[in-house]
């Protein structure tokens, strides 16, 4: 009975200490990842008309990461502005485009219905 309220009463915080690799590491993949799915959003919008509506829709999911890449950017300025309130609203949605983009791969697959005009080895 008397243990949780002398556990709230403790003062000690736990601080943890990153180490010195991880804001480039975290930065460069940030980086390369936006970048990949930059170029995969081009290649699908440039290849959307020989392989149908399909492949906009899977062009449209590579774009959607591309905002949540912008998303985290977001985030990053947000928890370094002097307005706190910003922060919650920005992490709270942090998720958002990668549903979005698995709604966009799903329809995209539920309209994918066979390859395009020719022969399978040519792939």
């Amino acid at each position: 009975m008397l243990a949780p309220p002398l556990i709230l009463a403790q003062s000690e915080s736990t601080v943890y200490n990153l180490p010195p690799y991880f804001i480039w590491v975290f930065g460069l993949l940030l980086i390369a990842g936006g970048l990949g799915w930059l170029v995969a959003t081009v290649l699908g919008f440039a290849r959307a008309r020989a392989f149908g509506l399909s492949t906009r829709w899977f062009a449209l999911a590579a774009a959607c990461m591309i905002l949540y890449h912008a998303h985290w950017l977001a985030l990053v300025f947000s928890i370094n502005s002097e307005n706190g309130n910003i922060i919650f609203p920005v992490l709270a949605s942090l998720n958002f485009f990668v549903v979005l983009g698995a709604v966009c791969t799903i329809v995209g697959f539920a309209r994918l219905n066979s390859l395009p005009q020719g022969d399978a080895s040519e792939l």
